[in-house]
């Protein structure tokens, strides 16, 4: 029959561990207990006569379940890659050997936990099933770039000359954003010593140029909708026009504006046209196009400008940024140049409080402006004043700790970046409501315009900006198929924004080309499975729909979930979330996962030998209990270890099994969770941290101690912290005693 289950079982014996294990025991619990149809032993089992060997038995044997015991699931993934089959890892390199002394005296627990190990091997495959890809694959090549500045166009024309087609969406009615105003650019190549033209020009004209970019300008997206490989966008113009496109994949580079320096009355803005920010300050040097440049007041032309660092920025003061904006050091000693370049000797003086100078030219394009006389004073100015020559700029020179007042023609003031990130739907009043008081404040007009039931924007970070997921995956946004670049990333100069928007480029065709192939994109990428769900055991609680942290959970019309697999990133949350466990994945559910816990042996007490289970996030526990296993450093040899997709896939069943079955301590590891998450899946650790805080409940009525359960956030640097959480559970065991519910 096609459906029958056929499992091979192939046992290394490379790296060590046939001198370490009994694998002639290993292959006989592999048989007998694991129902193995077909058990090998091997001395290399990744080399290309063991890959051969596994090979034969699928195309001639009929193996459609394969276990490798061998090394960690994670290394040696190419050579372990069979197509058509179900596969599982049983980890007895880094999870056994390496993670053991090597002495006479653990000799017999470390075969234990190798026959452990064997027996949640095949327990996995066997309840796995073969991943189909997505049936909702669609082959839309072209790409939407929502934004018309340097990171959008520098997006559009990285795609277009990889050959795809590309679609500029421009709310006004020409390209080149910010930049398009500016009269020079920070230097992009060495010596970086002097400004240097924009590009805008020759990149709008290339743009036109290209037959596979089409340009709306004066244009909004008013819809989005889709999933990768199936996007829809309405397009409207001022016009009034609205025509539908689709897209395999979306860009937004929708860029920052200025911060608003009428908020600054204290440093002279609006009260002295003199005052002006960076932006006033390049329409000036635009006018004068390389000639003398003059102030707004009277046409004077100036003899000296005073520019004021972190303006409105770096600051806890209400109505403040307080980040840092990346470019504005940079952005003030080009400035100062046009000065310079056009008349020595104007005095130019840049107040700091730090010089931030980053990027590989950062430092010499400093050198270049103290060379031209540039005067650069630590000092912190407390108040810009009309004065009867020009403006008055009091400050504290924080060198010669002395107070200061400079009369000077021009004041520059560095304003920072805002990000144009749509509205922030975490903190967007409901219709009809008001803002709560203290709230940030949250942009009323929409960018994307999704239709997907989590909001229509993408996530914001603390400050505004689109949360990407910068420490893992930087460009990738909680909503799949959807990548931010630019400063509505993060704050940037032009050069950080090119490339960011090539990346951002790269990753969004990542995303259409597995789109294709019905593959998710990441971060788990080219994985074929998806979760289903059993309709009539479905309860509508919602949980799946609320908990997921992509928007892949949409909701039919009789209000059962309906998933697009396309924007699922395989995290399992939902499986998590769900009470009824009606939501599982091909090859990775609540029976893969709770058969390997309870095919783990059981000890009675008489034995005192403890079971400790450790649910370990695949992504940053999973490895770092590897690194740490690598390294040297053990962990007990009660602990038996099973990797989670993440936390947040975590059901309380598995929790409630494994007390039941007779665990005596349960240790569930997962990502940093909160604000500054690191969580690969955003809020799957989070989630999981909140279910186990109901744990309590089930402990209390088994009459089992709180200690026998914790839930730790672990970092894939803590190769020294992960094995010891274990050993201190073991420690809580001996003091707690072994679980009552043994058999």
């Amino acid at each position: 029959m096609a459906d029958e289950i056929k499992t091979g079982a192939y046992i290394c014996k490379g790296c060590g561990l046939g001198e370490r294990l009994d694998c002639d025991q290993l292959a006989t619990i592999a048989e007998r207990e694991g129902k193995a149809n077909i058990v090998k032993q091997h001395d290399f089992l990744c080399n290309a006569e063991g890959v051969a060997m596994i090979q034969n038995d699928i195309d001639n044997e009929g193996v459609n379940r394969v276990m490798i015991a061998a090394c960690s699931r994670r290394a040696k993934t190419e050579a372990f890659n069979f197509e058509n089959v179900a596969i599982g890892r049983a980890n007895l390199r880094e999870g056994v050997i390496w993670v053991r002394p090597d002495t006479d005296e653990a000799r017999e627990t470390t075969q234990e936990m190798a026959d452990d190990h064997i027996r949640m091997g095949c327990a996995e495959v066997k309840y796995m099933k073969v991943p189909n890809a997505n049936e909702e694959a669609a082959s839309n090549d072209r790409l939407l770039v929502v934004g018309g500045g340097i990171a959008g166009m520098t997006a559009a024309l990285e795609a277009a000359r990889a050959g795809y087609p590309v679609s500029i969406v421009e709310k006004s009615g020409q390209l080149g954003g910010s930049a398009a105003f500016e009269y020079k650019r920070v230097p992009e190549r060495a010596p970086y010593a002097d400004p240097e033209n924009t590009g805008v020009a020759e990149m709008i004209s290339e743009i036109e140029a290209n037959d596979r970019i089409t340009v709306h300008l004066n244009a909004t997206t008013t819809k989005t909708s889709g999933a990768p490989g199936r996007f829809s966008a309405d397009i409207s113009t001022e016009s009034g026009s609205t025509t539908t496109e689709n897209f395999g994949a979306i860009i937004m580079a929708s860029g920052a504006r200025n911060y608003d320096a009428s908020q600054l009355p204290e440093l002279g803005y609006g009260k002295s046209p003199d005052v002006v920010d960076q932006a006033g300050l390049e329409k000036l040097a635009v006018e004068a196009n390389g000639g003398p440049i003059k102030r707004p007041s009277d046409g004077k032309e100036i003899e000296s400008v005073v520019f004021v660092q972190c303006a409105g920025q770096r600051s806890t003061k209400e109505g403040h940024l307080p980040y840092c904006s990346g470019h504005c050091c940079l952005t003030s000693i080009k400035q100062a140049m046009y000065f310079k370049d056009q008349n020595p000797h104007v005095d130019t003086n840049i107040i700091y409080s730090d010089m931030r100078t980053p990027g590989a030219g950062g430092e010499d394009f400093y050198r270049s402006g103290q060379k031209k006389g540039i005067t650069f004073t630590k000092g912190q100015v407390s108040e810009v004043v009309a004065g009867a020559s020009g403006p008055e700029v009091k400050f504290k020179d924080q060198i010669l700790d002395e107070d200061v007042s400079n009369s000077v023609d021009l004041v520059v003031l560095a304003t920072g970046q805002v990000p144009n990130s749509g509205v922030d739907i975490e903190v967007a009043p409901a219709e009809g409501e008001e803002a709560e008081e203290g709230a940030p404040e949250v942009s009323v007009d929409s960018i994307l315009n999704l239709d997907y039931r989590q909001g229509k924007d993408l996530p914001h970070l603390k400050y505004g900006f689109n949360d990407s997921h910068f420490i893992c995956f930087p460009y990738e946004t909680r909503r799949t198929g959807i990548y931010s670049c630019g400063p509505v990333r993060r704050p940037m100069d032009t050069l950080q924004a090119k490339e960011d928007a090539t990346g951002a480029a790269l990753k969004a065709i990542q995303a259409l080309e597995n789109a294709k192939l019905g593959r998710a994109a990441h971060p788990r990428s080219g994985d074929l499975s998806y979760p289903s769900f059993r309709k009539e055991g479905c309860t509508q609680c919602k949980r799946c729909t609320v908990e997921c942290p992509f928007g892949a959970i949409d909701e039919d019309e009789q209000r059962y979930p309906m998933f697009n697999e396309a924007r699922c990133r395989r995290c399992g949350t939902c499986m998590g979330a769900c009470p009824v466990r009606v939501i599982s994945f091909e090859n990775y559910s609540v029976e893969t996962v709770g058969q390997q816990l309870k095919n783990v042996d059981i000890p009675d007490e008489f034995d005192e030998k403890p079971r400790i289970l450790v649910l370990a996030c695949e992504n940053d526990a999973y490895p770092a209990l590897d690194m740490a296993a690598k390294n040297g450093n053990h962990y007990s040899e009660f602990a038996r270890v099973i990797p989670v997709r993440c936390l947040g896939s975590v059901n309380t069943i598995w929790v409630t099994d494994a007390l039941n079955s007779g665990y005596d301590g349960i240790v569930l590891m997962g990502c940093q969770k909160g604000e500054n998450y690191q969580c690969h899946f955003v809020k799957g650790s989070e989630m999981a941290h909140y279910r186990m805080s109901k744990i309590d409940d089930t402990l209390e009525q088994l009459n089992l101690e709180k200690e026998r359960v914790e839930t730790y956030e672990v970092a894939i640097t803590d190769i020294e912290r992960a094995p010891q959480l274990i050993n201190d559970m073991a420690a809580t065991v001996e003091q707690v005693g072994m679980s009552p519910f043994k058999f």
